[in-house]
């Protein structure tokens, strides 16, 4: 078995390879510490499983996930993030991807979920399952933020975060021109008046 783990941060790279080598020992693990050397590989070789984040410089998972469909690669990735499951999964999983995983929940999930997928199947959450079932994102019952591009809804949940503008093109390694750009968007379509209405949104799905 041969899987792909991508992640820009060493640490996390090597904590996400000690889980996967304690459940599979004989499985090959390759890294890459940015989302073009991630898409390269998904490109040139063949994975049984790529463990993509979601945030890195380059392309980001959600991107590799797109193009990997739109070029017809054959390798099935699972996408980690520290980014709420309930709101941004089921995009995730719409992109192509086959599971999902918060970081939070890695060390105890991602065994299964390795597993699961390379049964053939997704690893899907009861609560993402629950939402797919339900049709989440249909027009008729279309929440405001479903109007938001990935990085812009991305970007929502930083500054909801509370980090600044600067911190977030560090983060995404984009412009700082480009994160306001897109911060102006985010308010524009939700008709944000400040920051508070975005935290007050935000918070409103966390709760629901």
């Amino acid at each position: 078995m041969k899987i792909l783990i991508a992640d820009d941060h060493l640490v996390v790279r090597k904590g996400l390879i000690l889980i996967v080598k304690e459940e599979f020992p004989e499985v090959e693990i390759e890294e890459a510490g940015t989302g073009d050397h991630a898409l390269e590989k998904l490109r040139n070789q063949t994975y049984d499983l790529a463990i993509l984040d979601i945030n890195m410089p380059g392309v980001n998972g959600l991107e590799i996930t797109r193009k990997k469909v739109a070029e017809g690669l054959s390798t099935p990735i699972l996408i980690l993030t520290s980014l709420p499951e309930d709101q941004y999964a089921v995009r995730v999983l719409r992109a192509g991807a086959s599971g999902f995983i918060g970081k939070e929940r890695a060390s105890e999930e991602l065994a299964n979920a390795i597993r699961k997928i390379l049964s053939g199947r997704k690893y899907i959450t009861d609560t993402i399952s629950e939402q797919l079932a339900a049709g989440l994102g249909s027009d008729p019952d279309k929440a405001p933020h479903e109007s938001l591009s990935d990085r812009e809804i991305e970007i929502m949940y930083y500054l909801a975060a509370g980090k600044t503008v600067s911190e977030i093109a560090q983060t995404l390694s984009i412009a700082v021109s480009t994160v306001s750009t897109y911060r102006l968007r985010v308010f524009e379509k939700m008709k944000f008046e400040n920051n508070a209405d975005l935290m007050r949104y935000v918070t409103s799905l966390k709760s629901i």
